[in-house]
């Protein structure tokens, strides 16, 4: 007989590795885990699991089940979500972003939230692979990233760009890329992605490539990486949602470039998937404020996929 909870028990073993793990995680015993593993089984008529002592790994079989299971979840929710797709301010809203925008979004969701109390929120912060594998899994209806994959089981759609800041130590007082490469960089996830764009941009006769500068730190965590700056332990290039919301602003300082070069972000849904308008508008909202603060005007500059 088909049963869910075996198969949200399989997913949730194959994730976490661990028949213990995934006990504690569904606030179940270890042989209830085991349990519905072999319900399963004997469900399918197949061997989902080598075991190997406390440790498995996944027959053919198995690789299957789990990948028919994800999309079996993913399909629910998208189906349960659907329901409310045209109330404009209640349901549920599952949001995964970068922190580069999610750190400026996120509180600005809440207070929308205070508004419209028939609102729930879910926010992920992550990079973007996580972000579409959460995307893909039903985990979260909307995601923003910042690179575009070709999937097609995925939509990309351009949303919005910030502009990519140079931010040294409020005392730094250099103006070139010696200056610069004797302070040294910090670097982040993105850091040396976002560099070069923004030095080639504003440097095309000198600049080579970041190899130049010496590497004075790394933190996966974009707004760490103004603590380091503000120590004056190095520059960096963050988004300028970054430098705004950083409680290390005042000890930090843009440096003033000619050319404006922008991080640009993607709204990522499931293809063929119908947007609940309540994220639209949540959305847009957010984006006259946000274009309203950069540029006075309701708008932004022509959207450059490739900034």
């Amino acid at each position: 007989m088909f049963n869910a909870q075996y198969f949200r028990t399989f997913i949730t073993l194959v994730e976490t590795g661990s028949f213990t793990q995934t006990a504690r995680r569904l606030d179940m015993t270890q042989p209830g885990v085991s349990q519905h593993i072999r319900k399963l089984e004997e469900y399918l008529q197949r061997s989902l699991l080598l075991r190997q002592g406390r440790r498995f790994t996944l027959t053919e079989s198995g690789r299957r089940a789990y990948d028919y299971a994800i999309k079996l979840f993913a399909e629910h929710e998208h189906f349960r979500h659907s329901l409310d797709n045209e109330s404009l301010d209640s349901g549920d809203c599952r949001i995964a972003s970068p922190a580069s925008v999610g750190m400026m979004l996120y509180p600005f969701i809440l207070g929308y939230q205070q508004m419209h109390s028939g609102l729930t929120v879910s926010y992920s912060f992550g990079f973007n692979g996580a972000i579409t594998e959460d995307v893909m899994a039903g985990r979260y209806d909307v995601g923003i990233v910042t690179e575009v994959s070709r999937h097609p089981e995925l939509h990309y759609a351009p949303w919005h760009q910030e502009p990519l800041c140079l931010v040294v130590p409020a005392d730094f007082t250099g103006t070139t890329l010696t200056d610069l490469a004797a302070l040294g960089f910090m670097n982040y996830a993105d850091g040396v992605h976002h560099a070069t764009q923004l030095l080639r941009a504003n440097f095309p006769g000198e600049f080579r490539s970041m190899s130049r500068f010496p590497r004075q730190g790394y933190t996966n965590e974009v707004s760490m990486v103004m603590d380091a700056v503000a120590r004056g332990l190095g520059f960096s290039v963050v988004s300028r949602p970054v430098l705004e919301t950083s409680p290390w602003q005042r000890q930090v300082k843009e440096l003033p470039l000619p050319q404006p070069v922008y991080e640009a972000f993607h709204l990522l849904t499931p293809a063929g998937v119908e947007t609940p308008r309540r994220y639209t508008r949540l959305l847009d909202e957010f984006l006259e404020q946000r274009r309203h603060t950069l540029y006075g005007y309701p708008e932004e500059p022509h959207f450059d996929s490739h900034s």
